[in-house]
């Protein structure tokens, strides 16, 4: 029942926003149009802070009260940059380059797909099982001040990254320029982004499937994924989820607006960080800590390189 409750809810909770836009296409064109239409039709980037605001921030934030749990965040970061594109692309003030608009838009939709797809098997198909991990812990350790503190940690900081990580979507449909050489290479970024990151989230199921069988006969697990691109990479997965918003940058620079590179940087340095906690809770694993420590001493963090064998047996000989 809970599981048929939260998907219902999952469907439900964008509709404030749709509704707005939807009544927002209509009117913005008539004769007797309002104050609030006007500021709409000028200012398509504040009123998608607006609707985030409301919609998101709010709303969500009061359903994870109610039900004690984040996790619809974690599900709409994959839909939200999608409902973005079509909201930039439909938007009465948006200019585009056919072309562009729509390669942009199909491989935001392959992307959400991919990324939703890795989501739901990863919570063996249940809506709503667990939040994030990260605020899980941040559940436990703030406590009885996490109800007002999760508004900011959960909730605006996600629009912040969200919004911003989405601005080169804005700017390819505020633009007329021509399609170029540059577009097929932005194509290519984004394209091996989203590869890369399939296979190395697919990589990551199929061990922890494997190791959960094995727990369950009774054998013993396997520490640490360091096969396939997982030998290459620490964490090829936020490589590839990397090279896909930095593709999207590449589209807007190409069109002279790099400024949207922001939203970007901002991600990539919120995963940096990220990256460190995930290391941090790996190592602090007592049946993986040294497997683990030596993995970090042969093996690049983000980019995908080589073994570095010889740079870890000195290591080890100097202790």
């Amino acid at each position: 029942m809970a599981n048929v409750r939260n998907a219902a809810l999952a469907f439900i909770v964008p509709w404030p926003s749709i509704l707005f836009y939807i009544a927002f296409l209509k009117l913005c064109h008539s004769s007797s149009t309002s104050e609030i239409w006007r500021w709409c039709w000028a200012h398509p980037i504040a009123l998608v802070n607006a609707l985030f605001f409301f919609n998101v921030d709010l709303l969500f934030w009061v359903i994870s009260l109610l039900q004690n749990s984040t996790w619809l965040i974690d599900l709409y970061w994959t839909v939200l940059p999608v409902m973005m594109a079509h909201y930039y692309s439909t938007h009465p003030y948006s200019q585009t380059n056919l072309w562009r608009s729509t390669i942009v838009i199909i491989l935001t939709w392959v992307w959400s797909i991919r990324l939703t797809h890795n989501y739901f098997r990863r919570e063996e198909w249940q809506w709503g099982v667990r939040e994030d991990w990260r605020f899980a812990d941040m559940r436990r350790k703030y406590a009885n001040n996490w109800w007002w503190m999760s508004f900011f940690a959960v909730y605006v900081s996600q629009q912040i990254f969200l919004v911003g990580v989405c601005l080169p979507i804005y700017a390819i449909h505020n633009s007329q320029h021509p399609w170029n050489a540059l577009d097929y290479f932005a194509t290519l970024v984004c394209t091996t982004g989203i590869i890369f990151a399939y296979f190395a989230d697919t990589q990551l199921y199929n061990f922890v499937q494997k190791n959960k069988i094995l727990r369950e006969l009774g054998a013993t697990t396997k520490p640490n994924l360091e096969e396939g691109l997982w030998a290459l990479s620490r964490h090829p997965n936020y490589f590839g989820e990397q090279l896909w918003w930095w593709g999207l940058v590449i589209y807007a620079w190409n069109i002279g607006q790099g400024w949207t590179f922001m939203g970007a940087a901002a991600n990539t340095c919120c995963l940096a960080y990220v990256t460190v906690l995930v290391e941090r809770k790996m190592v602090a694993e007592k049946y993986r800590e040294e497997e683990y420590s030596k993995y970090q001493g042969t093996t690049s963090v983000w980019i995908p390189w080589f073994k570095l064998k010889q740079k870890f047996d000195k290591d080890q000989k100097k202790h």
